[in-house]
This record gives structure tokens, sequence and C-alpha cells, in this order.
């Protein structure tokens, strides 16, 4: 025990604690490659158990933003870890990475070991519903830095793709169908704009909404792609996919059509718009197309396939993933344009 680090603020036995009661939460996505060993200086993991010919590997950083801020001031935090790897892996998975590894990092003000628990509990059941290993992290004390009581997530993923298999967008030509995926709810983007909009209005958090509560549809975690896009590439030529992220569909569409000569054409009649975006719209008096530059209204992930490949994506994508619709087409001309 250091006496004079306790004086600073930092508690080292807390720190050990907090290992031991993460352990098993971290041995429960231990997948092919996983060595099975924590604590230490570097995680490992076995690549060559997997018998890739030209490995790629595929790296995605992000965090879960102020998101967190509800998360903490509702004392709902179990739940934040699943949105920690889902804005991780989702990312990755658009270039056709099948996910590795994850590790995560923590920062607060105080190290509570029930509260780590909690957070890595839930980073632990995203890395299983993505099917890849939590093979280490990082929890940093750091009282200056953050009240006690709050904290910062951040987290890394790691997957690989067979060289020839990457997807670039370069397949990408006029006629090509744009199918989206539906997401869970607001995902884990724009929440600077949620929290005021919530705070202009006095918004009641506890108020019935759907079938729970708004801070149940607010605190919603963010949906995870692996396993639709694994059984579509077992089956079906994807020539693009884009995770709707922040800056909406205006952003990050383009970012997946590599010819610069080709644009998007969007009809999202038949797009499932979940309630909370309604309630946000009305409540922060902002136009439909503004809701488009900032939040996914309703599609999580999107993949472009072949006009022929169209009904058999659908059938295997709506297999798990109900809501699966056609919301557009790649055309001719620069620039998206949403009917």
């Amino acid at each position: 025990m250091s006496q004079k680090y306790s004086e600073a603020g930092v508690s080292l036995e807390n720190g050990y604690e907090s290992i031991e009661r993460i352990r098993t939460h971290i041995q429960s996505t231990a997948s092919l490659g996983f060595n099975g060993d924590i604590g230490g200086f570097g995680g490992l993991f076995d690549l060559y158990k997997y018998g890739y010919r030209e490995p790629v590997l595929v790296s995605g950083t992000d965090g879960v933003g102020t998101k967190l801020l509800l998360a903490i001031q509702s004392g709902k935090i179990d739940t934040v870890g699943e949105d920690l790897v889902a804005m991780c892996v989702n990312d990755i998975l658009t270039v056709g990475a099948s996910p590795l590894f994850f590790l995560d990092y923590i920062a607060v003000g105080r190290n509570t070991p029930s509260e780590i628990e909690r957070i890595v509990a839930g980073i632990a059941s995203g890395c299983r519903k993505a099917s890849l290993s939590l093979i280490g992290g990082e929890t940093a004390e750091m009282p200056d830095m953050y009240e006690d009581g709050h904290f910062d997530l951040a987290g890394f993923a790691v997957g690989v793709v067979e060289k020839s298999e990457k997807i670039d967008g370069l397949a990408v030509q006029a006629g090509d169908t744009i199918i989206g995926i539906p997401s869970s709810g607001i995902h884990s983007n724009g929440y600077s704009l949620v929290r005021k909009i919530l705070n202009d209005t006095g918004s009641d958090l506890s108020q019935v909404f759907a079938s729970a509560t708004l801070l149940d549809a607010l605190l919603e975690p963010t949906r995870i792609y692996v396993d639709e896009i694994a059984r579509l590439r077992e089956n079906v030529a994807i020539h693009a996919m884009s995770h709707i992220t922040g800056g909406g569909y205006y952003e990050n569409l383009p970012r997946m059509i590599s010819d610069s000569r080709l644009g998007i054409t969007l009809d999202l009649s038949e797009v499932s718009v979940p309630g909370i975006f309604t309630f946000l719209m009305e409540q922060g008096n902002i136009t439909r197309d503004e809701m488009y530059h900032i939040f996914n209204m309703g599609i999580g992930f999107v993949v472009v396939v072949d006009s022929g490949d169209v009904e058999e994506s659908l059938a295997l994508l709506r297999s798990t993933a109900p809501g699966t619709c056609i919301i557009g087409e790649v055309t001719e001309g620069r620039g998206i344009t949403i009917r």
C-alpha cells in the first residue's frame, strides 16, 4: 500500500480489486487467437491460427462521446461499454474486416471497483456480440482531471481481411443498389445536441416513451452489425459499406464511393424512423434535412450491392435485421440527393 499515493487521491488497492473483478468478464470473450493472460504490459493475440495467406490488419478507435454524461447522471452505466465496442467494430467492418481483438481505456476520477466492473461487463458483452476478444486495456485514476463519479472511455478494435478480399469501393458503379440496415436508435452520435434539447425543454427523462422511458430510448445501445455482414459476405459480393455515424447521411455515404464521378440518390420512404428522432426533431425545432446531416435517422449501416444481388441480400439481412430495405442507388454525377 502506498500511503503517499492514497493522499494524492489514487488507490492502488482499488486498482488491484478492479482487475480481479473484471477477469471473468474478459475471459468470457476468448476466441481462437486469445492468449488468456491479463495484467501484462501488452495484449497478445495469435493471428497465425487463422490461416490467412496475405492478412491485412484493420484498426479503428473511437469513444462514446457525451452519451456518457446521460449514463453517468442517471446511474445507468452498464451498456455504454457495448456502445464503445460497436462504434469501433462497425467502422472496421466497412472494409471487409473480421474482428479479432479489442482494447479499452477507462479514465476515472476515482477508481470504484464495482463501477469499473459494470463498465467492463458492458464492454465484454459487446465483444461477445462482435465475436472478438478483449485482450487488454488500461484504467487510469486521475482525480485532478475528472470529478468524482465521472469517467471517459476509448476503445481500439483490430480486425483482419485477406488482401485480395478487402472492400475499398472501387467495385461501385452506377446502377448499384444501396441497402440500409436499421439502427437501434440514436447510437452514439449527436448527443451534444440531444442534451441541449433536453436541457432547453426541461424534458422529464422518466416519462413513458414507447414501451419504456425516454431515458431508456436515449441510452439504447448502439447496434453491432458483425453477424449480418459476415452472413452477407459469405454469399454476396459487397461493393461498398458505410457506418452511419457523426455527420449522418451526407457525410458518411459519400465516403464509401471511390469514383468521384459517381453520386447517390436516396428514397427513404420505406425506412421506419424510430420515434426518438421525431421527438428530438419536434422538441428541437430541427428540419428533417438537418436531421439527416446529424443523425442516422433509423439506418445505422449501409451496404452497396449489384442490382442482381438485391433480393438475396435482402433475404439474408432481414433474417436477423427486420426492417432492412432498399434506400437508394448509385448514380452518375457527384453529390447526394435525398427524396
